[in-house]
């Protein structure tokens, strides 16, 4: 953090965090996105996680980009569903 970055990389830095280490950790990220008016683009499959704190989001199968946005609205999307969640189509 010394360079003083305007970009932040994170990769599944919550992976094998308990629930109440990963809520410290997302007040620290939170904290310093805020301070260092700082852009973070974060790898992370823990859904609540990534709908409690990012303003946008971007769900990929595969490489392959099925929806991005606001998290309510993409975690809506029955793509994502299908894809990320494994629901299945009814109907």
């Amino acid at each position: 953090m010394c360079g003083e970055p305007r970009l932040l990389l994170l990769d599944e830095v919550a992976s094998g965090l308990n629930r109440e280490e990963k809520e410290d950790l997302a007040r620290f990220l939170l904290r310093l996105k805020h301070s260092q008016a700082m852009t973070m683009v974060w790898v992370e499959h823990d859904v609540r996680m990534v709908s409690e704190l990012a303003d946008t989001i971007a769900v990929l199968d595969y490489g392959k980009l099925v929806a991005s946005g606001a998290p309510e609205l993409v975690l809506r999307d029955p793509k994502v569903r299908r894809v990320f969640l494994g629901e299945v189509d009814e109907g």
